[in-house]
């Protein structure tokens, strides 16, 4: 190969969405399609030809649709072969947050409402489904947020994250490989025609950056960067993750993208990881602030790790970077044969153009609803007055998210076809018992503080037997929305208040839906709240029920209902502590126990732990037993309903008598168990776990805040545990 096409094999400049254009018989591709390829002698990468949303102006009118994106796949992929003069396929690259972010693709709970199901084999059967129909429109490598761990939730990507916790994300970030990959591929062979490689995002500490402010520098010292940021990462690679995302943002001042110490020295050496690294959008151009020009600006991120880029200018220029010595070819080399076996794995050369059979839709209807019926988490019920059937005849169900469906949806999300997705009003309307009276009145704005609406939704309330007050965030783009180069929001427009680019100073919903709230509770009528939201909002604890559902996907609103309704048992834990208000911030639980006070005008404590979820039933938890590294416990419905326990275990390290502690969370199983049913749960730990400390507690529990007053049982790590 000449230095040229090596170069271009490392190269993912354009938006896939430039390469083609509609026409009335099908597509056809682009003269900058022609020019890209004819620039490299080939293509290295293509990222997004299927993306569809409100930056790439793709839609409905002008884009392919579960129909036709194999057939666009195709004509593009057989463009490439034929203009190199090598042969060599591209890589069709496309986003997957929570399902392919293509039109028709089946949309899926946002990651955060995923941790909340904390049920990691439900999660690794819907990613299986996103990798399938990913394939089978002609998708080659999936983008999946997984590695971002959510300390700040002012920050606007909190929807992207599993949760706080690293073990929490580590167990769904393996689901999220098994299921995309499938055994061949995480064992390094190569992927079955329905499984894809996942590049895990972001790659490292992107979830504590400054002020919870996005692409914004992480201060992070090494403990806190292994110990919170890093399991979650290792725990992909082990599991055989064919890729990693190198994030924006700096750890200790050098940006991921330019920090040999992380992507060779952490990830290649000590990790032992032999696949793909890539750049995130843009990411080697910002590294020119460091050096000077973006050739440079390339040689340094290649030199540092990075074998692929996206929309950038600087690995444009790497054969100018080897003739100034700037880079070896031996560094290009071996880069580039990381893209070539990746390609090779999924068969390309042998069968550029085949795809595998588009899924059902109906089957990933179901597992979106699933997802989502796992996910909704009740909070707060201290009256029982949920459920609300059969005692309700007449219901209101008020509020901005009530009656809509494009606000359950999340960031990352393609347009849907009209009629897609239930909304909590509908779904409310169709399964109530027969002869309930539903009425609804929208009340206000989303944002903004028109309250003109509050009157017609205290008349409903005060005609009702209980209120249903559905409150929220939004993170749906429009083509109002002002852009960023690399799809970031540049400022929030219309309802939009979460989301990359839609960071938060305060966590209030908003002053209309604050006096909606207000004036609701003070009707006297029971109220139930429901927020719909991509990260944890702070809301008044006045109403007599709470749940959230985060970004439940288009079928939420149905999975709520189901819930409300008694339907479906509320089964979703918190993945995030919720705080009394963001001056309190941070308040995650594993932070190190210094015994520092309070404030003296707010509490220190979240308004909910992480780990905390009710139950319309009860249980109760047995003395655990210690077997070695395995915790049993015997847990017991001791209610009237079936239900759901998520059985938490804790450590708490003495590292010395005086040494700060630390909780954390190291197993957990749901365990699903009929009125007076009692089953002995078994949780293995992982003796790595124990280091770096001799002696621990074990504590199990049904939430961190529990854990915390809960008398522990010590374990004596035995002498080979890793240290």
């Amino acid at each position: 190969m000449t230095l040229r096409e090596k170069a271009g094999q490392l190269n993912q400049r354009m938006y896939g969405w430039d390469a083609y254009r509609r026409t009335p018989g099908g597509f056809e591709l682009t003269d900058a399609l022609y020019a890209e390829t004819e620039r490299f002698a080939g293509l290295g990468a293509l990222y997004g030809l299927q993306r569809a949303d409100a930056w790439s102006g793709v839609d409905h009118d002008n884009g392919p649709g579960a129909e036709d994106g194999a057939a666009l796949a195709e004509l593009v992929q057989r463009h490439v072969v034929d203009a190199g003069r090598l042969g060599i396929p591209t890589l069709f690259v496309e986003e997957v947050p929570h399902g392919h972010m293509a039109l028709d693709g089946t949309v899926l709970p946002v990651n955060l409402a995923v941790g909340a199901t904390w049920d990691p084999r439900l999660y690794e059967a819907a990613a299986a489904r996103a990798a399938a129909e990913l394939r089978a429109r002609g998708g080659h490598v999936a983008l999946v947020s997984a590695l971002d761990i959510a300390r700040d939730p002012r920050w606007g990507r909190t929807e992207e994250c599993f949760g706080e916790d690293p073990h929490l994300a580590a167990r769904l970030t393996e689901a999220l490989v098994r299921g995309m990959q499938g055994a061949g591929g995480s064992a390094g062979e190569d992927f079955a025609p329905d499984k894809a490689p996942v590049v895990l995002k972001h790659f490292a500490g992107q979830g504590a950056t400054v002020g919870g402010r996005n692409s914004a520098e992480s201060e992070l010292g090494l403990r806190e960067l292994h110990e919170i940021h890093l399991p979650a990462a290792r725990a992909g690679v082990r599991a055989g993750a064919a890729a990693v995302m190198a994030a924006y943002n700096e750890v200790d001042g050098m940006p991921c993208s330019g920090n040999r110490a992380l992507l060779t020295g952490l990830l290649r050496d000590d990790w032992g990881f032999d696949g793909l690294v890539m750049a995130d959008g843009l990411a080697v151009d910002r590294l020119a602030r460091i050096t000077g020009d973006k050739v440079s600006a390339g040689a340094l991120a290649l030199n540092s790790g990075v074998d692929l880029s996206l929309w950038d200018e600087g690995f444009t220029h790497l054969e100018t970077a080897v003739e100034r010595g700037l880079v070896s070819e031996e560094s290009l080399d071996a880069a580039v044969a990381r893209v070539l076996r990746l390609k090779f794995r999924l068969g390309l050369f042998e069968r550029p153009y085949t795809t595998s059979e588009l899924p059902s839709p109906e089957a990933g209807r179901i597992l979106s609803t699933d997802l989502a019926r796992a996910s909704v988490t009740l909070l707060r019920n201290p009256d029982g007055i949920l459920p609300l059937a059969p005692r309700a005849s007449r219901i209101a169900v008020i509020g901005p998210q009530a009656a809509t469906v494009a606000h359950q949806l999340g960031d990352y999300t393609a347009p849907q076809r009209p009629g897609t997705g239930t909304s909590v009003l509908d779904a409310l309307r169709r399964l109530a018992p027969p002869g309930t009276d539903i009425r609804h009145a929208r009340g206000c704005a989303l944002t903004g503080g028109d309250v003109s609406g509050i009157p017609e939704a205290i008349a409903a309330a005060v005609s009702a037997d209980l209120a249903v007050l559905v409150l929220g965030g939004s993170s749906a783009r429009t083509p109002e929305t002002e852009f960023d180069a690399n799809g970031a929001a540049l400022a929030a427009t219309d309802e939009m208040t979460c989301g990359e680019g839609a960071d938060l100073a305060g966590l209030e919903l908003g002053r209309a839906q604050h006096a909606l709230l207000d004036a609701v509770v003070a009707t006297g009528t029971p109220t139930a709240v429901v927020l719909i939201q991509g990260r944890p909002h702070v809301v008044p604890d006045t109403a007599a029920a709470l749940l959230t559902a985060w970004y439940p996907g288009p079928w939420g609103g149905e999975a709520i209902a189901e819930v409300l309704l008694g339907l479906a048992e509320p089964t979703g834990r918190l993945p995030v502590s919720v705080p009394r208000s963001a001056a309190q911030l941070p308040v995650y639980y594993n932070h190190k126990d210094t015994e520092y006070g309070g404030y003296v005008d707010e509490s220190a404590e979240p308004l909910y732990s992480f780990g905390h979820g009710l139950s319309y039933t009860s249980f109760a938890y047995g003395t655990p037993r210690l077997a070695g590294l395995d915790v049993e416990v015997d847990v017991t419905n001791t209610g009237q309903r079936s239900g759901r326990s998520v059985v938490q275990v804790y450590l708490r390290r003495l590292l010395t008598p005086t040494w700060p502690r630390t909780l954390e969370l190291c197993a957990f199983e749901g365990v699903d168990l009929a009125p007076g049913e009692r089953r002995t749960v078994r949780l293995s730990l992982d003796a790595g776990q124990l280091a770096p400390s001799r002696t621990v507690e074990i504590r199990v529990a049904a939430s961190a805040r529990e854990a915390l007053g809960v008398r522990g049982q010590s374990l004596t790590a035995p002498e080979d545990t890793p240290r």
